[in-house]
């Protein structure tokens, strides 16, 4: 009903892997309604997009576009992020389950008929949840409260809405959850930190049902979290991986975070990989921890144990780049880029007064040689290491200004006069300092083809042979190949 008001002939349709069998079918019954029930009977183009195994959460808005698709419709469950050019349709679809089945496991996790329980589902499950709590009421359960889809990653309940009641964080806590179906760790992770306990239903089959309790086994892996976090604070170099082209706001989550982490004195380079996995990554032995920016879902990766260097989520990412005093981490968590917190700027004064003051770009950078001067010296809490190298740009402004300062004070040295490098001292690319060319030029030991020029030496050019396989000739005399 959708395509016929959006009136769209050209259309794209995302499917999970395990649902491509069905595309084909899917396809030929949507063309031949379109068709049939468009009021201008014009052909409608459906396209069937492919290569969807990774992130399939998220609808591919580059595939649909190089299709030249006016609208996706995305099949299956997804992570209901806002896109930021194509309209979308969501089919969550439908799989079966026995209700009397749920009410059993229902009754062993919670005896007690006034016990205050929230019920969600995985959305391919989720017109279960409306059924599974009216029956829950007939049982004579009176705290069961259902919920609904809705797409907002980022509110209290990710992309969910409590139905008949007005619950906020602090009354939320006071509730178990009850999940139908297994979540994905991220929002496994979330809800964990909302709730007072975790109850879910694994559905192999929808008859054969299982419950878990895994609010222990969560709060373990938010404490894993945690110790990534405190390894990637005394990170110099940190890489922004591009996990999607989709979100509506990812670009403006990309400059946010490189803004707070040069901010915070530490380097950061942006690489786009495509599908993560732990080679690709230990390409770049420069970088010495990962922030994903993606979706609520893909940006949190579930088996990090094979990767060389941490890989945390941009909420952790801000955490981490706390001081150590005001890193405080509190009950929630987030997986994506929707809770990215944008500082507030402080109003700029005029320049003529800062140079008068003396509060120009000179006094700012003698402000933070003084400020990173004072600060007490860091350590790696896992390992009681001392960190020097924590804030490489920092490092970098106070190299500067003192070469500035001699330059100004003392005399005009000659272009003849050799200059050591100061302790400390990173190498620059045109004039900006560069750790990533730094480690090229420290600790790498292989730097490509044609680099050990300076180390061989050359030989003069030699006449070789020519002519065919069954005689070569070397300059002027025949010889055979023996």
């Amino acid at each position: 009903m959708e395509l016929l008001v959006g009136k769209w002939t050209k259309v794209a349709l995302q499917f999970p892997d395990h649902m491509l069998v069905d595309a084909p079918r899917v396809a030929e019954i949507l063309d031949r309604d379109l068709e049939a029930r468009h009021e201008d009977k014009k052909p409608v183009k459906i396209t069937i997009l492919a290569d969807t195994s990774y992130s399939a959460c998220c609808v591919d808005e580059v595939a649909a576009e190089h299709a030249d698709a006016q609208v996706a419709v995305h099949y299956g469950r997804t992570c209901l992020s806002p896109t930021s050019r194509l309209p979308v349709i969501y089919v969550y679809t439908t799989h079966k389950l026995d209700h009397d089945a749920v009410l059993q496991s229902f009754r062993k996790e919670f005896s007690d008929l006034t016990s205050k329980v929230v019920v969600m589902a995985d959305l391919t499950y989720q017109s279960h949840v409306a059924p599974v709590v009216r029956l829950l009421e007939e049982s004579g359960y009176s705290g069961s409260i259902a919920t609904e889809a809705t797409r907002d990653p980022a509110g209290v309940l990710p992309n969910r809405r409590i139905v008949g009641k007005e619950l906020d964080a602090d009354q939320l806590k006071e509730y178990a959850l009850f999940h139908i179906a297994d979540p994905p760790q991220s929002l496994l992770l979330a809800l964990s930190s909302r709730f007072t306990s975790l109850h879910i239903l694994s559905i192999p089959s929808p008859s054969n049902l299982t419950i878990d309790n895994p609010t222990i086994q969560t709060a373990g892996l938010l404490r894993r979290r945690f110790a990534k976090v405190l390894s990637l604070a005394s990170a110099g170099v940190i890489g922004i991986l591009v996990n999607t082209l989709s979100v509506s706001n990812f670009l403006p989550s990309i400059d946010l975070l490189r803004a707070k982490i040069d901010k915070a004195g530490k380097k950061s380079y942006t690489i786009v990989v495509g599908k993560l996995n732990p080679a690709k990554l230990a390409n770049f032995a420069e970088i010495e921890g990962w922030v994903v920016v993606g979706c609520w879902e893909s940006g949190l990766i579930e088996d990090d144990a094979s990767y060389w260097r941490p890989v945390v989520t941009p909420f952790e990412m801000e955490v981490a780049l706390m001081n150590v005093e005001d890193r405080v981490w509190g009950d929630e968590w987030w997986g994506g880029i929707e809770k990215l917190k944008v500082e507030e700027k402080k109003p700029e004064t005029n320049g003529d007064t800062s140079a008068q003051n003396g509060t120009g770009h000179d006094a700012q950078a003698s402000d933070e040689i003084d400020e990173d001067e004072s600060m007490p010296p860091e350590y790696d809490l896992r390992t009681g290491r001392l960190i020097s190298h924590s804030r490489p740009m920092r490092l970098a402004i106070r190299s500067a200004a003192a070469s500035s300062g001699d330059t100004q004070t003392g005399e005009a040295k000659t272009s003849g006069t050799l200059i050591s490098r100061a302790a400390g001292e990173i190498a620059s690319i045109n004039g900006v300092a560069s750790p990533g060319a730094e480690f090229l030029r420290s600790q790498r030991t292989w730097q490509g083809l044609g680099t050990d020029f300076d180390q061989e030496a050359s030989t003069l050019i030699e006449e070789g042979r020519s002519g065919i396989a069954r005689g070569y000739r070397v300059g002027d005399e025949d010889q055979d190949k023996h």
